[in-house]
């Protein structure tokens, strides 16, 4: 079984080069979109990136097999969507608007088309309407994760596609804590899950407080 998974790692290696390049295009629609990166007050505070270690994939998919799923070279690129990655950081909710037009434009084009349809996750009910305004699917989650998801590949039969993630600062924050805690392996611990609990709290409201203050600022600017 475990040389199926060595013939998957090795279908993924070499594409390796081709995900480098649809990487790079990602990264530079995000670093240079002139709405998006103003002088005076840019949307995209930080961006992430990454492309899946190969000794990272093995490990993955043996964490699949062992729950029952198993990944050959001829589904890999099917079942693995997130060979790449990339992270949008921005400060505050406000401005997540103005990123999801961006991509969404770029999807009208025809340079990138949809995987699957865009996700928000969050686990708090008053954000939902937000992200409903903007058209975009919504999922609660009980684990306090915070993100919202576009899978996007090429407007071609290529099965290479990108992960995005775009999230507030504040999310990012809670986000790391959890993947060092519970990533592979869920902590065990209930003291640690009851804290990360609290910290999705603290989360949501300094967000909420930076929208606060962009908008009285805003104000007072146009006063």
């Amino acid at each position: 079984m475990n040389s199926d998974i060595d013939k998957a790692v090795d279908a993924y290696v070499v594409k390796q080069f081709e995900y480098e390049q649809f990487l790079a295009g990602v990264l530079v629609f995000f670093q240079k979109h002139p709405n998006l990166n103003t002088n005076q007050s840019p949307i995209i505070h930080s961006i992430k990136s990454r492309l899946k270690d190969p000794t990272h994939l093995k490990d993955k998919l043996l964490r699949k097999q062992e729950k029952g799923r198993i990944i050959t070279e001829e589904n890999i690129f099917n079942e693995i969507t997130d060979f790449i990655g990339v992270r949008v950081l921005h400060l505050y909710q406000d401005q997540f608007p103005a990123i999801h037009n961006a991509i969404m434009e770029k999807i009208d084009s025809g340079d990138w088309i949809f995987v699957e349809q865009p996700k928000a996750y969050t686990w708090d009910p008053e954000t939902v309407k937000f992200y409903e305004e903007l058209n975009l699917e919504t999922e609660l989650r009980d684990t306090y994760y915070t993100s919202i998801h576009y899978l996007v590949k090429p407007n071609n039969k290529n099965a290479i596609c990108c992960e995005i993630q775009v999230r507030t600062l504040f999310e990012e924050i809670w986000g790391e804590i959890d993947h060092t805690i519970n990533y592979p392996h869920p902590t065990e611990s209930i003291a640690c899950k009851e804290q990360l609990r609290v910290l999705s709290k603290l989360v949501s409201t300094g967000t909420r407080l930076a929208d606060s203050i962009f908008r009285s600022h805003k104000e007072h600017l146009t006063r």
